[in-house]
């Protein structure tokens, strides 16, 4: 089983960036016995890589890969992280993270963000860092395979490696950005991780090292202080270098060790246990409430850690496991499919903390009030599953995904993304586990399939998961449950006791729709002569725009537009496309939801259908073998979908969890009035109520959207690894095989109006979060995007703004963690736009940060930008150009409407020259003229019961 996935929620959280939030990573320290995991183990490593280290400790690892073309990866991991802290040094791991963005021996304090910024790399997009309970990871984004940049990145990684200068005035200034940090992320799923580790695990250290630290330990860090940490933490043997990209081995390996062969070795400390974890622990439960949080219950056993070395014979263990859990969790995913569920999912697992232990966990998400029949239903589930074990079928449909899974990641191997290869390595590094081949993998599995039978799977399931006998029992949600925990232990203990019935599975139906009616024939074939993109249109009116590619072996990517969307949306009806989204689970004419997934199971095919401005739409990715079956389904769901009330249940779920948290945080509290602020309470652009949203049903649905699924214009896009006579031939057999359909998306003219408030008077709204986070976001009304020059205009006018708003809220002030700025000019909407600039306070800095924000926005409009911070804005987005068609996904964006969006290719072409052309006198001109003292429209959320002179007084 994945050690991984136990904490990925809790790392997810606690996991803290320097510049922008990044997923989690779980570490492991290296083993002493060797350099690497695999020299210590019959796992062949992929042999693409290049590993080395170097005599004072430090290890690298290189690889070429031109996926994406000419562009590189940089990744500087240290092994420290908060768990290596001392009592009194909570939180400076990730204080001395943030250090390393100001100032170090040979780069001044404030220069390296512009330095790389300079050159191409957005902060925070491309320049990060995070830090997390075992490691500390500094990470770049390289836009191009410039030697230079390469030397300027590695020698930035030193610098923070050895040379940070840790000036006491710096430290204070960045204080302040750490403490905002903290503060921003004390939200309600925060509280509720820290209470279930500190019941769950009561005297592990982890729970005492977050990453975040105390407020008490990070207002008394000192220079010195931090310093030492940094000394102790930072040395060549806790360091791994990591370069993937589209540089020669040679080049790479002979930078690193001119960069880093002279930094001074120092001894690597002892690890720190992450636990202790009790598994005598039992019996015990715990009730914890809190308005913003849906209801779920989990049962809980701890054992002792299990070493388990990654191995071969470990891995055909870990493959039987797999799938045992996958069928519990496919069972345990039925009931929640049904039109009456007991509950909104569950799942089971059985995962490492760290090195500490190991927990097996029921983990039920029940329906507000209805968690006793949740939790009924999933324990019976769940020892059904051990009581009786498996069948063939079962069986089968996990296999089919793990083959399916691995035969894709063969035929693609070769076009590995950097980031691919990157996480293998990570997971080397942290994990130990062995970044072998897709091919070889591939090999092993068929080897051993013959071997994975219902016996063998339950067999390697029984041998890890530890029996849910007298488990922790945790509650949380809105409301205590009627008669406490006893109430909670006597429903676990009746499930536990209770009869068993063996179910009977049904067996798998064969997808029903095959035929469309006769092909559709070609009318009309042409080349788009500059990007090659082919558009196609059938006898019925349906669109097809390819582009062949061989960025991704095997990858095919499909979108699907079909005319409405948002706009068949009223003010009379301004909730007509909102249950759209839940067609795909409301399934098939034919078949449920549920059938679909084990029919499905082993093919590259998924559903994605949801309202957009224009148009419902969906892309999804195929492959070569299963491109017909996915446009099979595509087809099926627009003519014939299920509206099962499968789908309306899910929706209501969700929107009674939505409404119910609405006002716990600042952001929510916002998005929640936003709209209905900007557009003088047009219903089309305000959130609404609860019960509107509860009276929506599938038949109303029908009704509002029947005409557009069967008449309105529909335009496939396909980019990627494919035959394209094929591929046609696909698409007529299916979507041209339909009936006559009107040949161009409607123009909605009476439609594309979209107010803008008239009032200036600034509001203030309230959230229900902790009482020191405040909100401030200002909006100034802009323009449409008709205008491709002052679209890109206002667009480096946000990157400006952004730029001044971090130097001055984040580096100057310390009042911010992460300030921010959006310009929007609408393609949908006739002359409407916006920017927004938003930064997330201490209520005390409420009136300090609002003038700060109203002097950089005057100043924006008293001077020309600078030269410098108009290269710092524009390079970033230069190089996003030039890579923008490096990718499937880029390719897409250009594809998809190729025909009903001409404009998109030649605006694309023009943008880079039109972005060069653009001069710090234009930027102030747009500046001038929308970012008015008397055109914003001011917000400010303040918790409840708490004013802290909130009435704006300066405006921008």
């Amino acid at each position: 089983m994945n050690r991984k996935a136990f904490y990925l929620l809790t790392l997810s959280a606690l996991t803290l960036a320097a510049c922008a939030p990044q997923q989690a990573q779980i570490a492991s320290a290296p083993s002493p016995k060797a350099d690497w995991a695999f020299e210590q183990s019959d796992v062949p490593v992929d042999p693409g890589y290049r590993f080395g280290k170097l005599a004072n400790g430090l290890r690298y690892v290189i690889r070429q890969n031109a996926t994406p073309k000419g562009t590189a990866l940089v990744r500087m991991q240290i092994n420290a992280g908060s768990l290596d802290e001392g009592e009194a040094e909570r939180g400076f791991a990730h204080f001395v993270e943030h250090m390393a963005f100001n100032g170090s021996t040979n780069v001044p304090e404030g220069e390296m963000v512009k330095l790389l910024e300079r050159s191409g790399l957005a902060f925070g997009a491309d320049t990060n860092a995070r830090t997390g309970f075992e490691q500390t990871t500094y990470l770049l984004d390289l836009p191009r395979n410039d030697p230079g940049l390469l030397d300027t990145a590695l020698m930035l990684m030193r610098e923070t490696a050895s040379e940070l200068n840790f000036d006491p005035a710096a430290v204070n200034r960045e204080r302040g950005v750490v403490l905002a940090e903290r503060r921003d992320s004390n939200s309600f799923q925060l509280r509720n991780l820290i209470d279930s580790i500190e019941f769950a695990y009561p005297d592990a250290l982890y729970g005492k090292r977050l990453p975040i630290g105390t407020v008490e330990t990070l207002n008394v860090a000192t220079a010195d202080a931090l310093k030492a940490f940094w000394r102790r933490e930072y040395v060549p043997s806790q360091t791994t270098m990591i370069v993937i990209g589209d540089f020669a081995p040679d080049q790479v390996e002979a930078q690193i060790k001119t960069k880093f062969a002279n930094w001074q070795s120092a001894p690597a400390e002892t690890k720190p246990n992450a636990g202790p974890v009790d598994p005598a622990l039992k019996s015990l439960t715990d009730i914890y409430l809190d308005p913003g949080l849906s209801e779920q219950i989990s049962a809980t056993r701890h054992g002792p850690w299990r070493d388990e070395p990654d191995r071969l014979a470990q891995r055909r263990e870990d493959q039987l496991r797999r799938i045992g859990y996958g069928i519990i969790n496919r069972r345990l995913q039925r009931p929640a499919l049904r039109a009456d569920p007991p509950y909104r999912g569950a799942s089971f697992s059985s995962n490492a903390v760290f090195k500490a232990g190991v927990s097996t966990s029921l983990v039920v998400n029940t329906i507000d009030g209805g968690w006793k029949r949740g939790l009924n239903e999933a324990a019976l589930e769940y020892r059904r599953a051990l009581e009786f074990g498996f069948t063939k079928d079962e069986v089968a449909e996990q296999l089919a995904q793990v083959r399916t899974a691995s035969e894709n990641a063969a035929a693609s191997a070769d076009t590995r993304s950097n980031g691919t290869l990157v996480g293998g390595i990570l997971a080397l590094i942290e994990d130990e586990v062995i970044a072998d081949t897709p091919q070889n993998s591939l090999a092993r599995l068929e080897t051993f399939i013959p071997e994975i039978t219902p016996d063998a799977v339950q067999a390697a399931l029984k041998r890890e998961i530890l029996p849910l006998d007298q488990p922790l029992l945790r509650f949380q949600g809105r409301k205590a449950p009627i008669g406490g925990a006893k109430a909670l232990r006597a429903a676990w203990d009746a499930a536990a006791k209770a009869p068993l019935v063996q179910t009977e599975l049904k067996a798998a139906a064969t997808f029903g729709y095959g035929d469309f009616g006769a092909a559709g024939t070609v009318v009309s074939d042409s080349l788009e002569p500059s990007l090659g993109i082919r558009t196609i249109r059938f006898g019925n009116g349906v669109r097809l725009n390819l582009k062949h590619t061989d960025l991704d072996k095997d990858r095919i990517m499909v979108s699907l537009n079909l005319d409405g969307g948002n706009m068949l949306q009223t003010k009379e009806n301004p909730n007509a496309v909102a249950l759209a989204s839940m067609l795909p689970v409301g399934g098939l004419g034919k078949h449920s939801l549920d059938e679909l997934q084990t029919m499905l199971a082993g093919r590259t095919v998924s559903t994605s259908l949801a309202p957009g401005a224009e148009s419902f739409s969906g892309t999804t990715s195929t492959t070569r073998r299963d491109l017909e079956l996915q446009l099979q389904v595509m087809a099926a769901l627009i003519t014939d979908p299920g509206y099962r009330p499968e789908g309306e249940v899910v929706f209501r779920q969700a929107m009674n969890n939505y409404f119910a948290a609405l006002r716990s945080t600042p952001a929510s509290a916002l998005s929640a009035d936003l709209g209905k602020i900007l557009s003088d309470n047009d219903p089309r652009f305000s959130l609404g109520t609860v019960e509107a949203y509860r009276a929506l049903s599938f038949a109303r649905l029908k009704t509002d959207i029947a005409d557009r699924l069967g008449n309105g214009a529909i335009e496939i896009g396909m980019v990627g690894d494919f035959d394209e006579a094929q591929a046609i031939a696909l698409v007529a057999k299916t979507f041209g095989a339909l009936p006559l359909r009107e040949a161009e998306f409607r123009p909605y003219l009476d439609q594309r109006q979209r107010p803008f408030t008239a009032s200036r008077t600034p509001r203030i709204l309230r959230h229900s979060g902790p009482k020191d986070q405040a909100l401030i976001q200002l909006i100034w009304p802009t323009r449409d995007d008709s205008d491709p020059v002052e679209a890109l205009q206002l667009a480096l006018l946000e990157r400006v703004v952004q730029i001044e708003l971090t130097d001055t809220l984040r580096e100057k002030l310390g009042k911010s963690y992460s300030p921010g700025a959006s310009s929007e000019t609408s393609p949908f909407w006739r002359g409407y736009g916006t920017l927004s600039v938003s930064a997330s306070v201490d209520v005390a800095e409420v009136a300090a940060t609002r003038a700060a924000i109203a002097e950089t926005i005057a100043q924006l409009r008293d001077a020309p930008v600078s030269a410098d911070i108009l290269q710092r804005a524009r390079a970033p987005s230069l190089e996003r150009y030039d890579n923008a068609l490096k990718s499937n996904r880029g390719w897409m964006s250009l594809v998809e409407l190729a025909q009903s969006k001409r404009d998109r290719i030649t605006r694309f072409q023009a943008a880079k020259a039109r972005l060069v052309a653009i001069t710090g006198a234009d930027v102030q001109a747009m500046a001038k003229r929308y970012l008015t003292a008397a055109s914003a429209v001011e917000v400010t959320v303040l918790p409840e019961g708490i004013d802290a002179g909130a009435s704006p007084s300066a405006k921008p």
